[in-house]
């Protein structure tokens, strides 16, 4: 592996802050010859979760063209919400423009994202696709409930499975506190997540009327022990339960906030139209 094709130069980019401060620290580098092996390990390298590689394709003033590929230690992913924040934010600072719209590729996905300069970084949201969601059978629900550490009078109503690319559980739980005080057994849960095909668990408190709520999404089988921030999870939760602003990275002393908007969709549409995102800042040093 030679020097440069080992060191591309990624930019980190803290992807939805919360009152300017914290956020997911993601890795944002312009597509190159790397392998496979090699993208897997520019997260570990520059102290980030994810890696997102990004190729600009026609471009004029304000609008852009790109496409966006998703790495973590663990392989290639199909989609990544905070890693679309920080690619949108880095693609606005690349250009040098204050609104930036975007037609963006992934996985054979063809989506809209934008950004828009807000004091030192950039408000950046997209539409994340349609959401399918459905009720989690008994025994699925108890080989992650074991797996999580909780007793079923701490989990409330509205479980749900919800697909966005690859399925996930959306668990509710009764208070913050008891979200703040989990402890799941790991090794477990991925055993658990790979034998029913899940992306990992994305535990909620029961959110305010005003839809404020926090979570922790746990997805071991990525290579994620705990996500900082973890937009498509909470565009899920906006398809199942309507506008919601989240609190995550608490227990990982980063915080950061996303907002997911639920909107009708086109007659007939099983699932609403969502807008996910967040703030994002992008660093002005490269890190190697």
């Amino acid at each position: 592996m030679s020097e440069t094709t080992a060191r591309p130069g990624a930019v980190l980019v803290n992807a939805c802050l919360r009152d300017g401060r914290g956020g997911s620290p993601t890795a944002v580098l312009p597509e190159t010859a790397l392998s496979d092996d090699e993208r897997r390990s520019v997260p570990g390298r520059t102290g980030a979760s994810h890696a997102v590689f990004v190729s600009v394709h026609d471009s004029w003033p304000g609008v852009l063209d790109a496409s966006l590929r998703f790495f973590t230690a663990e392989g290639e992913l199909p989609a990544c919400g905070h890693g679309t924040v920080a690619a949108l934010a880095y693609l606005a600072e690349q250009a040098g423009v204050s609104d930036c719209e975007v037609t963006l590729r992934a996985a054979e996905r063809v989506f809209t994202g934008r950004a828009v300069r807000q004091g030192a970084g950039y408000a950046a949201d997209f539409d994340p696709g349609t959401v399918d969601l459905r009720e989690p059978s008994a025994g699925e629900l108890a080989l992650l409930l074991g797996a999580l550490g909780l007793q079923p009078d701490e989990v409330a109503d509205g479980a749900r499975v919800a697909s966005l690319g690859r399925p996930r559980l959306l668990l509710p739980v009764t208070t913050r506190p008891m979200l703040a005080a989990l402890t799941p057994d790991l090794g477990a849960l991925e055993a658990a997540c790979d034998r029913l095909g899940l992306l990992g668990c994305y535990v909620y408190s029961v959110p305010t009327a005003e839809g404020r709520t926090a979570a922790r999404m746990f997805a071991p089988s990525i290579g994620v022990p705990e996500d900082i921030a973890n937009a498509n999870s909470t565009a899920c939760l906006a398809a199942h339960l309507g506008d919601v602003t989240v609190d995550m990275g608490d227990s990982l002393g980063s915080p950061a906030t996303i907002t997911a908007v639920a909107r009708p969709g086109t007659p007939g549409a099983a699932s609403p139209q969502i807008r996910v995102g967040g703030v994002a800042t992008v660093a002005v040093e490269r890190v190697s």
